[in-house]
């Protein structure tokens, strides 16, 4: 059995033991939490899944981020290459047992273990059966969306406070041979290949290569959030961002059921 309130109760609970509750990154990891869980959510009903699976997506949303806040406690930053967080955030919560404060019933244990180590990963680990195959699926669907909703809310200096200071960095870098590449060929960005900061706003982007459901497709476009992203600077490398924003837009196009 899944309790929602319960799970939501318990990750208050969790932020209490941190310190640092008032670091702006520590401030967006939490508003993250609650819109990926939403996004988890609003996407399990579309697939029409039963209430079940509804909760147990939306109960994954609530953890999939756990690492995180540990990630922000040991580099005073959020740095996706010196920290695997999605595998901290499993070694939390089933090897040092914190799952138990969200759930009792340890029915759902691996599904949730392998939907949180899946979720940030480049690409989803192989054998994965069905049930577990399809909440790994829609975690990553939920956490790219709010990804997009956070580059275009936040101030470009909140979003990145150790590699852009002002837009000008942004608008003055060059995109990195690599990852302009990856986006040619319509996958997304690997986080070792990103060097400028005009490749960090572009890996953003490039999440769409791997967006796995009709419903995420449609609040991208719905969002108009390939342009408005882009639409934010003004770029030095214009003809080849705007080459990419026709190249995703199209993407999103082709994928969008009609």
């Amino acid at each position: 059995m899944i309790d929602i309130k319960k799970a939501k109760i318990a990750f208050k609970d969790f932020l209490e033991g941190y310190d640092d509750k008032e670091h702006v990154s520590f401030k967006i990891k939490v508003v993250h939490t609650y819109h990926v869980a939403e996004n988890a959510k609003k996407i399990a009903e579309e697939l029409k899944l039963n209430e079940e699976e509804i909760e147990l997506a939306e109960l994954i949303g609530i953890l999939h981020d756990i690492g995180r806040f540990e990630e922000l406690k040991v580099l005073n930053e959020l740095n996706s290459v010196k920290f695997n967080h999605a595998m901290h955030g499993s070694k939390m919560l089933f090897e040092q047992g914190l799952i138990k404060n969200f759930i009792e019933d340890r029915q759902y244990d691996e599904i949730i273990k392998k939907a949180i180590e899946n979720h940030s990963k480049l690409e989803i680990e192989k054998g994965l059966d069905e049930r577990t195959l399809l909440h790994s699926k829609i975690i990553r669907d939920a956490d790219k969306l709010d990804n997009y909703r956070v580059k275009k809310e936040e101030s470009i200096e909140t979003i990145f406070p150790t590699r852009v200071n002002k837009k000008e960095d942004m608008e003055e870098s060059l995109l990195s041979s690599k990852v302009y590449d990856a986006v040619l060929n319509k996958r997304c960005v690997d986080i070792h290949d990103r060097i400028t900061p005009l490749d960090f706003w572009v890996c953003t982007l490039a999440f769409t290569f791997d967006l796995n459901f009709d419903v995420t497709y449609k609040i991208v476009k719905e969002n108009d959030y390939i342009n408005v992203l882009i639409g934010r600077f003004d770029y030095k490398d214009k003809e080849r961002m705007e080459n990419i924003r026709e190249i995703i837009n199209k993407f999103v196009e082709e994928k969008i059921i009609k």
